[in-house]
């Protein structure tokens, strides 16, 4: 992201949060997956996920979605 991308951080809360995002969307790319797909798989995952599973939604994890995964596998 660019220095501009900042611009529209208004608050040092909508900060935070889009820091959280670009974090989440870079992590995704370095681990071979479509950040689109994987942010939309947590979306519609997670709500009625088990707190103690958390590890299984990881980037890294191999339990991730083919769907999500660039040309079907993770680096």
């Amino acid at each position: 992201m660019g220095r501009k991308a900042w611009l529209f951080s208004n608050t040092p809360e909508g900060a935070y949060a889009s820091s959280m995002m670009y974090s989440i969307i870079e992590t995704t790319k370095e681990n071979g997956l479509h950040p689109y797909h994987y942010v939309k798989y947590l979306l519609e995952v997670l709500p009625s996920a088990d707190p103690n599973d958390l590890e299984d939604f990881m980037p890294w994890s191999e339990s991730i979605p083919d769907l999500c995964k660039v040309n079907g596998k993770q680096k």
